[in-house]
Parts: structure tokens; sequence; C-alpha cells
């Protein structure tokens, strides 16, 4: 329904229900006018009836009050009319006439109580007013002394005087009277709708034009233009929301659009664009200051830690791990987690193409489908996998789970919006991933590729204070190759670097990743083994000095070239409470190896060192 309609329908309620009441109140006020009028002439009969029967009697023609009675009926338009003797005159003069006993309950109401009574009686064919009058004794009026003649007390009810009236008359009258009412409002309610009509159809007209109008912008359209035939304010009104929307359209008109240069279109689901504007804008500068800050920030770890915290504190997700994957090796490595232990399988670790976010690049919603990654442990987690590539080395997943299906929605609402935060951290994280490669080169010996001596003065320090806080040892292997000058000087420094080469692929074959190999100089290396016994230390050492000893390198002199190392070998902090104590004690004891025939292995001891002699 049209406003017009509602105005119209309102208007003509409200006429109707004045109708109503304007015509319930004629009728009644009619009706209550019309009893009253009969019920004084009925008082006024009455009168006339106790005067003439008080007439009568003096003048001693009690016999002909009938024809008395009927003169009145018949004069004053009475239907009927007659009259009751009381007890006190029935025990004093007799019962009277036939047509003097008492008809009805009324009648023995009023000679009862002395109080008169009136009522309509309605029916499809009449409407009757019946009253009863008493007639009580009074003190000398006028000459007349109603005790002096009956033997009654002065107020007793001597009869009474009943009379029915014949008011139909009075209906078919406010019937008409009330058709007249309802012509002229039925013709007044029709006038007044057809001026409503006429002056409010062109407002009416306009505010429909201005609601499309306004429709129209809800969904990012300002080129509207209003119309309207009304003048005066109105029509100021018309110009200004015209210009208004012409401003707009040059301002807001293509707003979605240019924002959907930084984040792309459907980010933000809204039916109103400066809502979805608003929002988008506000997204904006909240990842600006995110990619302003994290450009400050040091190391990659740093960036990581700034997104786990965005996913705590700006989507507020209780649950939740954050893997960094090498694409190149499929190895995944976990980088923070809320739970002690993450829900993928062990595997997934070693090999993150089990898992069904990186291997597709695709986000992954457990709610999609039943059981849908097999590297989930838990089939009765919901969860959330999002995969993000930041180059071609270096992959990032973020793995959101939860019981409470409500939350889950919540993630799906998040997941473009987490995407836009690690769009804006990958250059960083890419700028971060290049530094700490360019860090990682000048920090390797680049023919070995084993860490150097500049590793060395750099980390060690906090190696040792790592190992102090978590009581970790160290057996520090120093291996030099015996003779190693010769092999240069005689064969060439092409020779050498093979032999270098060699060892260092030994190096790495033969120790654990948390262990560190380092080329310490020329032909001289320095090996770190994390919390080895005196077993697992040995173990090692021998491991090395038996697979290089097995090698043979081709000179060009049809007689393969073979070497041997020496090693000597210090513990932390069993033989000194330093790290460089130790690599001074492990190459005291591989000058002790070299000085007592080469090819060893020697154990520090602290008879090694000279009387005075110390690091």
């Amino acid at each position: 329904m049209t406003t017009k309609s509602k105005l119209l329908l309102i208007v003509t309620l409200m006429l109707i229900g004045l109708t109503a009441a304007t015509i319930v109140n004629t009728s009644l006020n009619f009706r209550e006018y019309s009893i009253n009028s009969a019920v004084d002439k009925s008082q006024m009969a009455a009168n006339i009836v106790k005067d003439g029967l008080t007439a009568h009697m003096v003048n001693g023609i009690m016999d002909k009050r009938q024809y008395f009675l009927d003169k009145i009926a018949t004069s004053n338009n009475i239907k009927s009319l007659w009259i009751a003797r009381g007890e006190n005159v029935i025990s004093q003069y007799g019962e009277g006439l036939n047509t003097e006993s008492v008809r009805d309950a009324i009648d023995k109401e009023v000679l009862k109580t002395g109080e008169s009574i009136q009522r309509v009686v309605e029916n499809s064919k009449e409407t009757t007013l019946r009253v009863t009058i008493p007639y009580k004794a009074s003190t000398p009026v006028d000459n007349t002394n109603c005790i002096s003649c009956h033997n009654v007390n002065r107020g007793d009810t001597l009869g009474i005087i009943s009379m029915e009236f014949d008011i139909s008359e009075m209906r078919s009258s406010g019937m008409m009277t009330i058709l007249k009412i309802l012509g002229i409002n039925i013709l007044f309610i029709v006038i007044v709708l057809m001026l409503i009509n006429y002056f409010v159809t062109p407002y009416m007209n306009l505010f429909s034009n201005m609601q499309e109008g306004i429709k129209k912008a809800y969904s990012g359209d300002f080129t509207h233009e209003f119309a309207s035939k009304v003048g005066g304010d109105a029509k100021n009104v018309v110009e200004q929301m015209n210009s208004l929307f012409r401003k707009m359209q040059e301002t807001f008109g293509n707003i979605k659009y240019n924002l959907a240069t930084f984040i792309p279109q459907g980010s933000v689901s809204s039916s109103d664009p400066l809502h979805e504007a608003k929002t988008i804008i506000s997204e904006l500068s909240d990842i600006y200051k995110f990619k302003k800050t994290i450009e400050l920030d040091g190391s990659k770890d740093e960036v990581y830690g700034r997104i786990i915290d965005i996913l705590k504190l700006k989507y507020h997700v209780g649950h939740f791990a954050f893997f960094e994957v090498n694409n190149v090796t499929a190895e995944r490595k976990l980088i923070y987690t809320t739970e002690e232990k993450t829900m993928c399988f062990e595997k997934t670790n070693k090999n993150a193409l089990n898992c069904r976010a990186f291997r597709t690049s695709s986000v992954t919603i457990s709610t999609e489908f039943p059981n849908l990654c097999k590297a989930c442990l838990d089939t009765d987690i919901n969860y959330v996998c999002i995969p993000f590539t930041i180059n071609h080395d270096i992959s990032l997943t973020v793995s959101m789970t939860s019981d409470k299906i409500e939350e889950v929605d919540l993630m799906k609402k998040n997941i473009s919006s987490i995407k836009h935060y690690l769009e804006a951290a990958k250059p960083v994280i890419e700028s971060q991933i290049l530094m700490e490669k360019l860090k990682d080169t000048s920090l390797r010996d680049g023919m070995t590729g084993l860490y150097n001596r500049r590793f060395l003065d750099e980390f060690i320090d906090k190696i040792l204070s790592q190992a102090s806080r978590s009581n970790d040892t160290y057996a520090v292997l120093m291996l030099d190759v015996d003779f190693f000058k010769m092999v240069n000087d005689t064969y060439g420094h092409d020779v050498g670097d093979k032999v270098i080469v060699a060892l260092s692929k030994i190096l790495k074959n033969s120790i654990r990743e948390s262990d560190l190999a380092i080329r310490y100089g020329g032909e001289e290396f320095l090996i770190m083994l994390h919390n080895a016994n005196d077993e697992g230390m040995r173990s090692v050492a021998a491991k090395i000095h038996s697979e290089f000893a097995k090698l043979s390198f081709d000179v060009g002199t049809g007689e393969p070239l073979r070497k041997t190392i020496s090693i000597g070998i210090a513990k932390f902090p069993m033989d000194g409470d330093t790290i460089w104590k130790c690599i001074k004690y492990a190459d005291t004891a591989l000058y002790e190896a070299k000085n007592t025939g080469r090819n060893k292995i020697v154990e520090f001891k602290a008879d090694m060192f000279k009387s005075g002699e110390d690091f």
C-alpha cells in the first residue's frame, strides 16, 4: 500500500469514526429527549387525573370517573390509562370498578414502595413507554385534605395511576434524522478525500520520487534526478537534493571500485556502498598501521609475532597454529600454537604435502565436507586452514580450530580480512628472508656451505647464554687435514679445494640438525655437538676420521691421493667454563695429536698445558 493510500485510508477511518460518534450521540440524545418528553407528559396527565378524581370525590360523582379517565387518555394521546386502589382504600371503600385492579408486577411494586417506575418496551412493530405513578395522601392543599376522607397517614399510597404511551414515532423520526446526518457526513467525507487527494498527490509523488532516488543511492547510484510539480519550499528542496546527489556522484560514485584497487571487491559484504566504503577504509587504515609497524621490525620472527597478535587481538581466535613451510623441501616448521600440540599428524611437518591447504593452495574448511583433510588427528574438531605463499621458497599456513560451529562461521567471514594482513606482510617478510639469506651468505663459507669464523664470532655468546639457561653441554671437535700444505704445493689449490669440499660433506652427513659445523680457517674445521655424551662424541669423531680416510682423490698422476685428519676434543662446561676456552682446549688437543704422530683423535686433558699457561 502506498503512502498516499495509507493517508487517505487513515483520514477516511477518522471521518467515519467521527460520523459514527455523531450518529450515536444524536441517537442517544434524541431517545432521551423523546422519553423525557413522554415522562413529562405522563406526569402532567397524572396530576390532571389526581385533581379530577379528587374533584369527583368532593362532588360525589365518583361513579362517573371512568368516563373522565377515558377522556383524559383520548385528549392526551395516551395508549391506555388505568388506576388501581391501595390496600387502605380497598379496606375502606372496597375494590372499586373492574378496570381499577392491579394489572402487573409494576403496579404492585409502585403500591408497595410508593416510588414511580418508567420503562421502555421495544419490539419490531412499536415502542411503548410505561409509566406508573403513586397517588399519596397529602396535607391540606387548596382546601383538599386526603386524610379527612381516608383512614390513612400522611404519605401513604392511596393508589397508582398507570399509563402507556406509543412513542414509535420517536424511533421513526430518529431514524430519519440519523439517515440525514449519515448522508451529510458521507458527502463531507467524499469532499474531504477529494480535496486531500488533490493537494496531497503532488507531495506523495515527490515523496515516492525521493524514495526511489535514495534506494538507488544505497546501491551506489547517485545519478537520480529529482522532479516535482510542487512549488515553494518543496521546489527548493528538490533543487538542493539534485545538487547534493550530483556532488555525491562525483565523490562517491566510483569509490567502491577505486577502493577495490587496494582490497578486492566482495571482501566486505554490504548492500550499502557507503557503509562498505567506510568498512574498507577502516580496514585499509588498520592494515596501513600494521604494515608501517612491521616495516620497522628487525626480523622475520618479529613480523610473525605481529601476525599472531592480529589473530589473537583483532579476530579473537582462541585456538590456532601458525606454520612456516619450505616450498622446496616441503618441510613445515611450527612458529606458534595456542595448544600443547597441533591437530595434524607429525608426518605433516616433515612433508607439508600431506596438508590439504598447502597442497591445493586453497582455504580448507572442515564444515564443507566430512573428514576433509586426512592429515587431521581429530575428526570431531572444526577447522579453517588458510595457506599463503610468500615467495618461491616460503609459504605460511594458519590453522584455526574450534568445537563450535558459530565460531567457524565467524572464522569464515574473517578469511579475506586475514589474507589482507598476510598480503601486507608479504613484502616485508620477503625482505626479511632476503636479508636473512644475505646475512647467512656472509656467515657461510662460499666453497663448503658451512658456517664461517664470522658466524662463530657473532653467535657464540648467544649460544653460550642459551646453554647456561638450559644447562646444555657441547662437545667441541677441532679438525685439521694432515700435511695439507703439501697438497696445495704439490698438486695445486684445485686439488686442495676438492679435499676441503669432500671433508665438509662428511661433516654435514655426520652431525645432527642441532649441531654446528664451522670452517674455522684453511683446512681447519670446528664441530660443536649439542648435548652429546662421551660415547656419542667419540662415535661422531671416529666416523668422521674413518670416512675421510676412505676417500681418494684423482690428482692426474695415476696414483690417487689419500689423506688423513687429526681431531682434538674438549667438553663444555666440563673442561672450560666458556665456549672459547673449550675451543682453545680442543685446538690444544689437536696440536697434541699432530705432535704425537697425526691421524688420530685426542681428548683434552689439563696437563696438556705447560706450567703457568692458561687461556
